[in-house]
């Protein structure tokens, strides 16, 4: 076979049987993006500092950019390594991840609430859950036993973190304040609910590596 006829047949098998594109890495990338927003979520908790708000806000466009990225290429893609519903729900709930911290301090700033032991206590929990959840994703192609490790310790973050949540409006509702009590509810319900899109994706890593073992 000639080298011109063995180019066009090559040509010819990859439009017929396109390569899958990477989405291990292209999930890795975008745990380590959920990773940066909530560690600047935690830093934000800890100095209340309003330049932190704002990288957290313009962190949430640049994830909005990746999962749009991610979503194209999955609608895209002729095959894909492992199950499709279980790459879209990894896409979306690390995400909604980061939408939760965006929302997290955009209300604070409305409501006029500040940080206080619960919020401080709950995001140091959920960093180091995002933190334990992407290196399961960063091992997902050559470690999946390994990444099924990381999605339980992501899972026992989030228990934490409702174990917190649960302390903090026990707290909360003492007394006679109510405004402040419903405005502190909201911000600890926020991050609450981040805690559960991790455990949910920490599910869904460990759905894939059921399903690919």
């Amino acid at each position: 076979m000639s080298e011109e006829r063995g180019s066009a047949l090559r040509r010819l098998i990859g439009h017929l049987f396109p390569k899958a594109p990477n989405f291990h890495a292209l999930l890795s990338e975008q745990a380590d993006q959920v990773v940066h927003a909530v560690g600047l979520l935690a830093e934000y908790m800890e100095r209340f500092d309003p330049q932190t708000a704002t990288l957290i806000k313009q962190d949430e466009h640049a994830a909005d950019a990746v999962k749009v990225r991610n979503l194209h290429t999955l609608n895209e893609a002729f095959a894909t390594p492992f199950d499709r519903e279980d790459i879209y729900r990894a896409i979306m709930h690390l995400d909604d991840v980061v939408n939760y911290c965006k929302t997290t301090v955009s209300e604070m700033d409305i409501l006029g609430v500040t940080p206080d032991v619960f919020t401080t206590d709950m995001a140091r929990v959920l960093q180091e859950g995002v933190t334990a959840l992407a290196n399961g994703y960063a091992q997902l192609a050559t470690a999946p036993l390994r990444a099924v490790d990381c999605a339980n310790v992501a899972r026992k973050a989030e228990r934490h973190v409702e174990k917190i949540y649960r302390k903090a409006l026990a707290e909360l509702f003492q007394g006679d304040r109510y405004l402040d009590m419903f405005k502190r509810r909201e911000i600890y319900r926020h991050l609450s609910n981040a805690a559960d899109r991790m455990a949910a994706c920490a599910n869904t890593l460990h759905d894939i590596v059921v399903k690919s073992c």
